[in-house]
């Protein structure tokens, strides 16, 4: 697969994460080129301008504009390592560019605001609130995507967050929308974080704008919270890929000695999991909080329980291999009579990875829509 990519800031070596021996896809898309050519073209930047780059999936913004020192912001654990690796992979000191998680913001006077359009609208609306206080007047404001990323609810959330929009050209299926900062907006307030009363239950479950089903307990978390592991003797629990932390929080609540780590890639998701479990149980209960990609640095058997959800997509793309990383790195770092417990679409057919990595595999229940299954190490 094409790892260079070429732009009049020059050209520069890219990968993805996670690592795939057989990567088919690039580390950026004509969005990224689209804007660094136009950045190039049309910005003049001095030593003092404030640069500031959202969502940059892989690096690529961030690289070739490493030269600005800019200031990326990323909900993804994924996204900031990739681009440290791409940063040393071009000669490029890592304190050029400097990374801050989705729930932090940097300090006033942003002079050009460069955003890649996220999957998850919430996300973006979140950002805006966040950031429209800390725009000089005169700031650059730069929304790129894939036209078919581009829905007309983004165009709403900039024109009521920003001010007026004006789109460019489509080049290579890509397209950039400008907007001009309004000074007068009346802006509504941050409605994120949300929060709801889980059903059954007097807990309140808090969660940041880019968790999964953050308005309403998901269908397949509610089938997986009827099915959850209570094997007393399990003592090391891991949540993988805990979104806002209600499996975890479940198996805390009904396993007294039950050590849980949650993990996931996103900043928002790991915030929303220690919101909610510490409200659920005091800080009196141990839990860790830890973002990762997957399981990578876990010690081998270091756990007793993996649960999980794997997710069938990355950003954009739709695909198995997460779930897959997940299944191998559980299996690694499970102990011996440890468990993986999965709940998944029924057409995904994770039985069958299930047992060709484990060597067996179990069928705890099934509905029309999902199934769980249960593995063990032995």
């Amino acid at each position: 697969m094409e790892n260079t990519l070429i732009v009049p800031q020059g050209p520069f070596q890219l990968q993805r994460l996670p690592y795939r021996k057989q990567q088919l896809l690039r580390a950026w898309d004509a969005a990224d080129e689209y804007l660094l050519n136009h950045f190039a073209e049309h910005c003049q930047p001095d030593a003092n301008s404030k640069l500031v780059i959202v969502n940059d999936s892989f690096g690529a913004l961030a690289v070739a504009l490493a030269d600005y020192h800019p200031i990326a912001i990323s909900d993804s654990f994924l996204s900031q390592q990739a681009t440290l690796l791409n940063l040393a992979a071009n000669q490029l000191d890592s304190e050029q560019v400097v990374l801050l998680d989705s729930l932090s913001v940097p300090e006033a006077g942003i002079d050009y605001l460069l955003i890649k359009a996220p999957k998850t609208l919430a996300l973006l609306e979140y950002q805006l609130h966040r950031l429209r206080p800390l725009l000089k007047p005169s700031c650059t404001v730069i929304v790129a995507g894939m036209v078919k990323n581009l829905p007309p609810t983004l165009w709403k959330i900039l024109e009521k967050l920003i001010g007026p929009t004006k789109p460019s050209i489509a080049v290579k299926k890509a397209r950039m929308i400008f907007a001009e900062f309004d000074p007068n907006l009346a802006i509504p307030s941050n409605p994120y974080p949300t929060v709801y009363q889980l059903e059954g239950t007097e807990l309140a479950i808090s969660n940041h704008a880019n968790v999964f089903s953050r308005d309403s307990l998901d269908i397949g978390t509610r089938f997986l919270l009827q099915h959850l592991p209570n094997n007393p003797a399990y003592v090391d629990f891991i949540d993988l890929g805990c979104g806002n932390g209600l499996v975890g929080l479940s198996i805390a609540r009904q396993l007294p000695e039950a050590k849980i780590c949650f993990v996931d890639e996103s900043f928002m998701a790991l915030a929303s999991a220690k919101q909610n479990f510490v409200a659920a149980l005091s800080e009196q209960r141990a839990a860790e909080f830890v973002a990762a990609d997957c399981l990578n640095g876990f010690d081998a058997n270091s756990a007793d329980c993996v649960v999980c959800n794997p997710p069938f997509h990355q950003q954009h793309i739709v695909g198995d291999h997460i779930a897959w990383q997940m299944f191998q790195q559980a299996h690694k770092i499970l102990r011996a009579g440890g468990e993986l417990r999965v709940i998944g679409n029924r057409h995904l057919n994770y039985h069958l990875s299930l047992k060709k990595l484990f060597g067996n595999c179990r069928q705890i229940a099934s509905n029309t829509k999902f199934v769980i299954f249960s593995s063990r190490k032995y």
